[in-house]
Order: structure tokens, then C-alpha cells, then sequence
């Protein structure tokens, strides 16, 4: 992997070109918690499939995770720090607009760019989270103190243990994911979404009960509609065909990239 520092973290990424003739912006992807560029969208074949569809394609890892940088502070994982890592991402390598989606936490991240820095957003799809990201301010805190215990036998909470348990299987820094959890909390308003002008596709398994209702946050952005993908809950839903073949129509419809 590659690096570079984004305001003093050292961030690690991986640039893939398109595998045949471009057909559009590159796409950024922005990995959910607790996961990893490799996890989110190598092993669900998300690389392969988006490159082999003509489409350039980032994956990082967000700070705190995989081969990153991983502070201990809550206040290194702001909203506004996790979206900076990606602008300067983009800025770094050199491209001006991409197309960015964002799976679970990477989709709040992703929406928090498209509201801040729109000029760098062409097409958002924000996968994994629905109205949460407009009434909820992130995963639980109690997810945090999963991360502080001494082990997953300690825990009794179901959403607790597979939060821990996904942790756990991905080798992660559980210091720097409950400084995560702590310091990004935030949700948006109605208001705030409702100036998400970038073309969006929510996306969302039908089973999914961490993510909230993807038509109900459709409702509120005034250029995003909703994509249910069939019996698939929050994790199952990551590498799910009916989420590829709806993300690569989304794509295609986008006007081209200037």
C-alpha cells in the first residue's frame, strides 16, 4: 500500500486503474467500522467488479483501522477529520471530482464530504445506512465499551459481541476504535442532508436492522433514491449482487466527469 500524511495521520491506500476503457470518474470507497480496505471491498469482490466495469478505483484505510494510522484521542475521529482524510486523498493523488460511496460508518463519512466539500462528489451512494444517519449519531456507545472489555466472553449484548467479534477477526487497535466510536458521533439534520445536491443511491438489505430506513432518507435528500436488496442484513449485504448491479446502473447513469 501506499501513504501519505492527512493532517499528521498517516493514511494507507490503493489506486487500481480501470481494466478497460475508463468509463467515468474514479470511485473512492470508504470502508464501515471496525473493517478494512481489504475486508469491505477486496475479499466481496467490490474491486473487481467496479474496475472491471471500467471504473478507477481507491479503497484507504479510514484512520484508526487497518494499516492507517491509529490515534487513541476521541477527538481524531471527528466527522470533519474522517471526511478530511478522504478530500486529501483525492487532493494527493490528483483527482479533482470522484465518485465516492461508503458502506455503514463510511457512508456517514462519505455523506459528511458530499455536504463539505460537494465540488469533489460527483455520484454518492451511501450503502449500510439509512435515516440513522439523520436521527441517529452513530453506533452506540456501548460499542466503545465492547471495545474496552477484557474479551468477548465478558459480554452479554448481542449487538456488543458482534461488534467485538468483527473486531476481533479483523486484528484491530480496540483503544483506537472506541476512540472512533466516541469521537465521531454525529448525525445530521434534515436540513443538512437536504443540501446534498450530488446524485445519491441508498442502499440497504431488507433484514438490515443497524442502518435505519433507506426510503425515509431518500425522502429528505432532493436527488437520491433508495436500492432494498433482498434479504440481506447489515453484514450479509456487502458483497450482495443486487447491491453490485445497482451501484454499476447508478454509475452509468451519472453524467460524464468534466
Amino acid at each position: 500500500m501506499q501513504e501519505f500524511l492527512s493532517d499528521g495521520v498517516r493514511i494507507a491506500y490503493l489506486d487500481f486503474p480501470a481494466e478497460r476503457e475508463d468509463r467515468g470518474a474514479p470511485i473512492l470507497l470508504v470502508h464501515g467500522f471496525a473493517s478494512n480496505h481489504g475486508v469491505n471491498w477486496m475479499f466481496p469482490q467490490w474491486v473487481k467488479t467496479l474496475t472491471g466495469a471500467g471504473r478507477r478505483t481507491l479503497v484507504f484505510d479510514n484512520r484508526g483501522h487497518g494499516r492507517s494510522g491509529k490515534p487513541h484521542e476521541p477527538q481524531a475521529y471527528t466527522p470533519q477529520a474522517m471526511a478530511g482524510d478522504a478530500a486529501r486523498l483525492l487532493d494527493h493523488i490528483g483527482v479533482a471530482r470522484a465518485d465516492v460511496m461508503g458502506y455503514s460508518m463510511g457512508a456517514r463519512i462519505a455523506a459528511h464530504l458530499a455536504l463539505t466539500q460537494p465540488e469533489k462528489v460527483r455520484g454518492l451512494i451511501l450503502a449500510g445506512l439509512g435515516i440513522h444517519l439523520v436521527d441517529d449519531e452513530g453506533l452506540p456507545s456501548g460499542i466503545a465499551d465492547a471495545m474496552e472489555a477484557p474479551s468477548l466472553d465478558a459480554l452479554t449484548d448481542p449487538k456488543q459481541r458482534m461488534f467485538r467479534a468483527f473486531a476481533d477477526s479483523t486484528r484491530s487497535d480496540l483503544r483506537a476504535l472506541a476512540a472512533c466510536i466516541r469521537g465521531s458521533r454525529r448525525a445530521l439534520s434534515a436540513q443538512e442532508v437536504g443540501r446534498i445536491t450530488a446524485p445519491t443511491l441508498i442502499c440497504v438489505g431488507s433484514e438490515d436492522d443497524v442502518a435505519g430506513d433507506p426510503l425515509a432518507l431518500a425522502s429528505l435528500m432532493p436527488n437520491a433514491r433508495a436500492l432494498v436488496i433482498p434479504g440481506r442484513d447489515h453484514n450479509r449485504a456487502v458483497g450482495d449482487k443486487v447491491f453490485k448491479e445497482g451501484v454499476l446502473a447508478f454509475l452509468e447513469s451519472l453524467q460524464p466527469a468534466v
